[in-house]
Order: C-alpha cells, then sequence, then structure tokens
C-alpha cells in the first residue's frame, strides 16, 4: 500500500458509498492494485461535480488518489463502466449489492485480489448487461467466491467410498464434502442430482474463461441459487442483508 503523503492511481469497483455532510462522500473502492480502500471525495454529491459520476455505487473507475497520514482522498475519478442505471429491475438491483456484500465480507485492505475482483465485475456484466438468469450468476458468484477464498468444496467424489457419481449425491453444508447414499451424514446436507452436481463442479473447477459457458433449467438454477447461498451462509456464519431482501423479493415475483 502506498505510504502517507503520497498520490498513486488506482482501478476499482465501487461496493458502498455513504454520504457526509452536505456535498461529500466517503466510498469504499474494491481496488485491483491494493484491495480495499476507503476514500473520501469532496464535493462528488454535486451532480455537477467532475467526480459524482466516477464515484458512484456500482461503478468501476480510474482514480487519483491521495494518501494524506493514512487517510485517502480522491482527487479524480473517471468512469469506466458502471453497473447501475435509472429503472433497472429490483431484482438485478438488490442482487448487485448483495454481490457487493460479499465482496465486503471477502476483499481485504492491503491485499490485491485480481481474480476476486474479476468475479464480480464479471458477474455484474453478465447479470446486467447481458441479462442472464439472475439466480444463475448469483449461484456462480457465490460458489466462486467461497472457491477462490478458502471455502472450496471437495466436490471430486464422494469423501467416504471414492464413488464419482450416482443420481443422487449429497453435499454437506458443514464440511464441504460430497456423499453417496451409503456414506451420507447427518450433518446438514443437501440433496443434489446430476445437473446440480455437474454445475457445482464446473463453478469450482472451470478456467475462468469458461465459467458463465453454461446453463441450466430455471427450476434447477433456483435449487442450485439455494444450494451455494446455504452453503456461504454455513461456511461464514455470515448475515447478509442484501440477501434476505433479495429472498423476499423473490417470493413476491
Amino acid at each position: 500500500m502506498p505510504q502517507s503523503q503520497t498520490r498513486f492511481s488506482a482501478e476499482g469497483l465501487i461496493i458502498k458509498e455513504m454520504n457526509v455532510g452536505e456535498s461529500d462522500r466517503l466510498i469504499t473502492i474494491f481496488t485491483r492494485e491494493h484491495g480495499i480502500i476507503k476514500a473520501f471525495a469532496s464535493g462528488a454529491k454535486n451532480i455537477k461535480s467532475k467526480k459524482a459520476a466516477g464515484t458512484s455505487l456500482l461503478t468501476y473507475s480510474a482514480f487519483q488518489i491521495l494518501n494524506k497520514k493514512g487517510t485517502f482522498r480522491i482527487y479524480e475519478a473517471t468512469p469506466i463502466a458502471s453497473f447501475f442505471t435509472m429503472g433497472t429491475d429490483i431484482e438485478v438491483l438488490t442482487l448487485s449489492q448483495y454481490f457487493c456484500e460479499l465482496a465486503l465480507e471477502f476483499a481485504e485492505d492491503d491485499v490485491p485480489n485480481e481474480e476476486l475482483l474479476r468475479l464480480f465485475l464479471n458477474s455484474l456484466h453478465f447479470l446486467t448487461k447481458e441479462k442472464r438468469y439472475p439466480p444463475l450468476i448469483k449461484a456462480i458468484t457465490e460458489l466462486r467466491t467461497a472457491a477462490i477464498c478458502g471455502y472450496m468444496p471437495n466436490l471430486i467424489a464422494c469423501d467416504g467410498c471414492g464413488k464419482f457419481e450416482e443420481n443422487i449425491m449429497f453435499l454437506s453444508l458443514k464440511n464441504g464434502k460430497l456423499y453417496c447414499e451409503e456414506c451420507k451424514k447427518p450433518d446438514n446436507c443437501v440433496t443434489i442430482d446430476k445437473t446440480l452436481l455437474s454445475a457445482l463442479r464446473h463453478i469450482v473447477f472451470s478456467e475462468f474463461k469458461n465459467l458463465y459457458s453454461f446453463e441450466i433449467p430455471p427450476k434447477s438454477a433456483d435449487m442450485l441459487s439455494k444450494i451455494t447461498e446455504n452453503y456461504i451462509i454455513t461456511q461464514t456464519d455470515y448475515n447478509f442483508s442484501a440477501l434476505q431482501f433479495y429472498n423476499t423479493i423473490k417470493e413476491q415475483i
């Protein structure tokens, strides 16, 4: 991380914003170079400010930043891509905010994690620009995040007997291990069929360039989404407020 009294450049996704006073913003940026940075953007709330567009939530921007005794201030922000527009579908918007919460939970200060940032940027693209089925993009994002950050489930074969596949297998949300019918344990296991197992394996093991290159029926995608959601919650024991709101919206759709 740059030392105090320095200026430096960074690119990053704004994952949180907070109004400060009448015209300023405090933004949290998931940067490519330095992990999480919290920085003040003076005058950014003013619609005429050159910083306004580049310091908005869900915007990927190029920044010029001043580090003065450990306090970061934005003195230039140029938007590169925005993943929020007026009229955005409420399901898509809420899911985008959930991705921001995931980033806040898993990304670290002063620790670059380009793979994780790349995941969130691509997921936001496929969600907001390509209009892919939201629960599928959600599942991909959740499970790949877990895999990147040290919570990868063991999906190679049954942990008990080594069996690669059956019509029905079982995934333990607690220990992340796969079991067949004969070896399953009553410790919060979920049932997965061949379609779901294939999708889970693809998300965890595929090269990044192929990560989004699969489709499954919407009903299966919905089931996959619940499995990956419950897995990441069980593993982290974290309460994601945007996820709760997203699920409330899904029940009403």
